[in-house]
């Protein structure tokens, strides 16, 4: 399996795991990325207060012992810089949805 497609096949699991389509319908989420690290990346909508603390984007990176490094940021004024609002190290897949609630104050379950 070549590096890309390792980081898009890992990026295809997390959206998974997350709820897939599911959670990309309750929650707006867009601008899907697979990241080198590997992992995914995308925004969530900035419009009204959305998600708690101005979160519009996240990123959850596989980590080397089987976990997720969730991290989330918010827009620094009106440019294209983000700055990290919260990370949670050591999630397992089981807990991606519960972990995403909890840092951004969006459900996901019917």
């Amino acid at each position: 399996m070549s590096s890309s497609s390792y980081r898009l096949a890992i990026a295809r699991t997390i959206l998974g795991q997350l709820g897939g389509n599911r959670f990309v319908a309750m929650t707006g989420a867009r601008q899907f990325v697979a990241l080198e690290a590997p992992g995914l990346q995308f925004d969530l909508p900035e419009d009204g207060g959305f998600a708690c603390g101005g979160i519009c984007r996240i990123k959850v990176r596989l980590d080397p012992c089987d976990t997720y490094t969730v991290t989330a940021f918010a827009r620094k004024g009106n440019g294209p810089v983000y700055c990290e609002v919260s990370s949670r190290p050591g999630v397992y897949c089981d807990m991606l949805e519960g972990v995403f609630t909890e840092i951004t104050g969006l459900y996901t379950r019917l």
